[in-house]
């Protein structure tokens, strides 16, 4: 090859300048089988000689290393040819179909703009309330004994919180129950009282952490009306005999468990006041009528120092039934008295539904009881109507 390439040049140095013209192309292209060397090898016609040299040469490398041939001339002519008209610049024609007019944007008057400013919401305020009935039926001769009763039972609570979202909080409860019982062996009473309550709650508190606060509670309850047994002349209570006022100063903690179905606080007050009032002097106790209040005979009043926790609880267990429960404990490291109410309420309906209450109470400044001692125990449950706003 390099012997053929190398014959090529020398002859066309023989040549004048003109006669290189680009004949020597095929041999710097890639290598490429040309039909008309093998023509020009086996013609008699006389062929240029630069031609000649350089067909010999390309001759001389398809027989004796075809393995360089990279293609041949019908594959390039399938390639084609090289476009001409490429170098002429694309020129585009733009026809205008119409002339838009510049829009006219008319400027008109700002329309006025009201601003309403809505102040934060520090209170909020809820409420719920029942009546309910209940009713028992025994026959005369019924063998294990007993009496008919009717009962019904009314209760409203009302709240209204206070909460600045900057540490300081007031919460308000107001609470009132009225029961009446009816039953036929009693003949001095025809109504009596089974459920009587007027008890208002108070909390200022001070943010200490997310979930405790410092707070000062004032509690004081007292009832509607007289408190009377079955076919007994005395009345063992009435309103304001007793009144009673609880002031601590503690603690508050605010609970949230189970997803917030278990809400409500827990106050640890280790100074506390308790004070009881009652406005007849003989429901004190006397020789004849022991006292059921703790209040000395004679006396109008009773003041304790000592410590007190309380705890108002809601747990709403599913759906349909609900947990309301109320813890009080009050000692003078004298004596102790101890409430724990608990409404258990099924929700039948929108505004049907049903309560268990259960309420155990201990108090050792009273008479002690034969059988039960300082404690006492009260329960009834009932049927009824129910609201919550």
């Amino acid at each position: 090859m390099l012997f053929a390439v190398t014959s090529a040049l020398s002859a066309s140095a023989a040549q004048p300048n003109d006669s290189l013209n680009g004949q020597y192309y095929r041999l710097f292209t890639p290598l490429t089988f040309y039909h008309n060397v093998a023509s020009h090898a086996l013609s008699f016609e006389e062929t240029n000689p630069v031609d000649n040299e350089v067909d010999n040469a390309l001759m001389a490398v398809y027989l004796n290393r075809p393995d360089l041939v990279k293609t041949t001339e019908s594959d390039l002519q399938e390639t084609g040819t090289i476009r001409e008209d490429v170098d002429q610049p694309i020129e585009n024609t733009i026809d205008f179909v119409e002339q838009v007019e510049a829009p006219v944007i008319e400027f008109q008057e700002e329309a006025p703009v009201e601003v309403e400013v809505q102040k934060p919401k520090f209170w909020t305020r809820k409420g719920d309330g029942f009546l309910q009935f209940m009713q028992n039926y025994v026959s005369g001769n019924w063998y294990k004994g007993g009496e008919s009763n009717y009962s019904a039972v009314g209760s409203l609570t009302l709240e209204a919180n206070y909460d600045n979202k900057n540490k300081w909080k007031w919460d308000n409860k107001l609470e009132m129950k009225l029961g009446f019982q009816r039953t036929r062996t009693d003949s001095m009473h025809k109504f009596k009282s089974n459920e009587d309550l007027i008890r208002y709650t108070g909390k200022v508190g001070l943010e200490a952490t997310k979930k405790w606060y410092y707070t000062l509670q004032l509690i004081a309850y007292t009832q509607f009306t007289r408190g009377l047994k079955a076919n007994d002349a005395r009345t063992y209570s009435d309103f304001m005999s007793p009144f009673n006022l609880n002031v601590g100063l503690g603690m508050d903690y605010k609970v949230e468990a189970f997803d917030k179905k278990l809400t409500g606080t827990v106050n640890l007050s280790p100074i506390a006041l308790n004070y009881r009032y009652a406005d007849r002097t003989y429901f004190n106790g006397s020789e004849w009528f022991p006292s059921r209040h703790g209040i000395d005979n004679e006396k109008h009043s009773k003041l304790d120092f000592g410590s007190q926790i309380t705890a108002d609880l809601e747990w709403k267990i599913n759906d349909v039934v609900k947990w309301k429960s109320r813890f009080y404990a009050f000692t003078s490291y004298k004596r102790a008295e101890i409430e724990w109410e608990n409404t258990f309420t099924l929700q039948v309906s929108k505004y049907i539904s049903a309560n268990l209450f259960l309420y155990p109470r201990f108090d050792d400044a009273g008479k002690r009881d034969s059988e039960l001692g300082y404690w006492q125990f009260k329960e009834y449950s009932s049927i009824g109507f129910n609201y919550t706003f």
